[in-house]
This record gives C-alpha cells, sequence and structure tokens, in this order.
C-alpha cells in the first residue's frame, strides 16, 4: 500500500510539474533558537521573483473561489475512501504536501469526524510523516473548503518529537500532558499502536476528542473555534487560537512544530527581535 500510494504522489507530482499545474515555491532557511528550542524560517528569496509572485497567488484568491469543487485533475492523486480524495498543494513550500480533501463541500470550521480522520490515516499507516489542520482563518486556513494536510517525514515532524520526548514516557495511551516550556494553551496526547488506517484514525479521532475535552472545546460543536492539531504516529497536539498573525507574520499548524514561514526576508528579522515562542503565545490561547 506505501509503494502505490507514494508512486500516486510522485507519478502525480511530475505530471502536474510537467504541465504547470504544479508551482512549488522554493524557500531558504534561516534557524532561530529560542529557549533552547530549535525554529526554522522558510523565506522567500528576494532573487526568486517568480516564486515571490507564487506566494502572491497563494494568498490573494477570490474568496469565492472553491479550487476543491472540483480539485483541478492534474494535481489529484485519487480517493482515500468514499469521502475523501488526495489532492497536491499546488504552490507547495515541502515536496510530496498532500492535502486531504472532502469530496463534497463541508467548511473548514466544521467538527472533524472519524472519516476524516482515517483518511488522513490511510496515508499516515502507511507513510508516516505530519498530519496537520488549520482550523479555521484565525487558525491559518487559506481555504474554507474542509481539507487535512499531509507532509512526508521531515524536521517538522523530527522537531515535534523534540517537545513530546520530554513528556512523561510512561503516559498511557490517550492520556494527555503539556509542555512547560511552551507558552501557550495547549495538550499533548498520546496514541497507541496502530497497524492499520483504520484503527489508527479512530483512535486519532479519539485522541482529538480527548485533547479538545481537555481543553474546554466541544469537538462537536459547530462552527468549530478555531484551533490547529498536529498528529504524528506517537502523538498527537491541539492548540486552541485566537489570531491568524502577529506583527504581520502569519502562522499556521507548522508554527507549533518549529516551521515558520515569511514572505520577504526582512520579515526574517522580526521573527527574531519577537522570539519564536512568543510570536506563537501572541497567535495562540494564553494559559
Amino acid at each position: 500500500m506505501s509503494d502505490d500510494l507514494l508512486q500516486r504522489i510522485d507519478r502525480t507530482l511530475s505530471r502536474a510539474a510537467d504541465s504547470g499545474a504544479l508551482l512549488p515555491i522554493r524557500t531558504e532557511r534561516t534557524p532561530i533558537q529560542d529557549a533552547g528550542i530549535g525554529f526554522t524560517v522558510r523565506w522567500v528569496s528576494t532573487l526568486a521573483h517568480k516564486d515571490a509572485a507564487r506566494v502572491e497567488a497563494a494568498v490573494k484568491r477570490d474568496p469565492g473561489f472553491n479550487p476543491f469543487l472540483p480539485p483541478d485533475p492534474e494535481l489529484t492523486v485519487g480517493p482515500l475512501g468514499e469521502q475523501h480524495l488526495g489532492v497536491l498543494n499546488k504552490f507547495p513550500v515541502i515536496d510530496r504536501h498532500l492535502l486531504i480533501v472532502t469530496r463534497a463541500f463541508e467548511a473548514q470550521t466544521a467538527p472533524l469526524t472519524r472519516t476524516d480522520f482515517i483518511a488522513l490515516a490511510t496515508v499516515m499507516a502507511s507513510l508516516g510523516g505530519l498530519g496537520f489542520y488549520n482550523g479555521g482563518s484565525e487558525a491559518g486556513a487559506s481555504q474554507r473548503h474542509k481539507h487535512l494536510q499531509w507532509i512526508p517525514d521531515a524536521e517538522e515532524t523530527a522537531r515535534l518529537g523534540l517537545f513530546t520526548d520530554q513528556l512523561p514516557a510512561d503516559l498511557p495511551p490517550f492520556a494527555h500532558a503539556t509542555h512547560a516550556a511552551l507558552p501557550w494553551r495547549h495538550t499533548f496526547v498520546r496514541l497507541p499502536r496502530c497497524d492499520d488506517a483504520v484503527s489508527l484514525g479512530e483512535a486519532m479521532h479519539h485522541a482529538f476528542r480527548n485533547g479538545c475535552e481537555s481543553l474546554g472545546i466541544d469537538a462537536a460543536t459547530d462552527p468549530m473555534p478555531p484551533y490547529n492539531f498536529l498528529v504524528s504516529r506517537d502523538w498527537m497536539t491541539v492548540i486552541p487560537r485566537i489570531r491568524e498573525r502577529h506583527e504581520n507574520i502569519s502562522v499556521n499548524a507548522l508554527g507549533f512544530a518549529g516551521s515558520l514561514f515569511v514572505r520577504r526576508p526582512e520579515e526574517i528579522e522580526t521573527v527574531r527581535a519577537i522570539g519564536p515562542l512568543r510570536l506563537l503565545a501572541a497567535v495562540a490561547r494564553p494559559h
């Protein structure tokens, strides 16, 4: 299954790149340390005028336009269960960035369901990596049509592991804990080991509901209040949000895995001056 899905992703990538449907944004990276925690700021080089234009195209779309109804066939990897499709991010910053999109319209603020998590787990059970979600525009969502997201194993997955490595090693499945060094309201929930997509998806759904409950969020309310989640094969973290940006720096879920993105090189110094931890705390719900 993993080879087949990975091959489908790579065939679609190659086809979409050849046709011009895929418009990757190439970035440079700057590491920033904050309180002993390593962050990476990705930025579009001032020399990459084409990529800078792609960033503007990605963020300044017609709000009435829905790129997922239907998705571009050149970017569509294929079905992930009966209710979801795998679709490549048209403007990826990270290679093989996959969107898990509902076939029928659902709002990005609608509650996440068992079926949503099984669709994500269909990818992660075979390929690992990191799943994440931007629950509404205040949480960094750029599209109003419900879509979960996945990236392969990369520095973001490893950095999330640096956070979770400091949590209690004996925490049982579905128990939750907080990380003392993170100055925003959050919870981490341990996942059990699962051998197939359905059991992993159900475990993710259960962990999400547990995490929301521990934060005082009703996981079934519609619309949901703004939040992010990130999930690996071992842990999930849920972060309530209060705003999308601070000092003009936009933050989505990957910020809470230590990966920030800015459009202009001078904004690196803004992030450095604020400090990544303070930046994230400014857009999340305070303790």
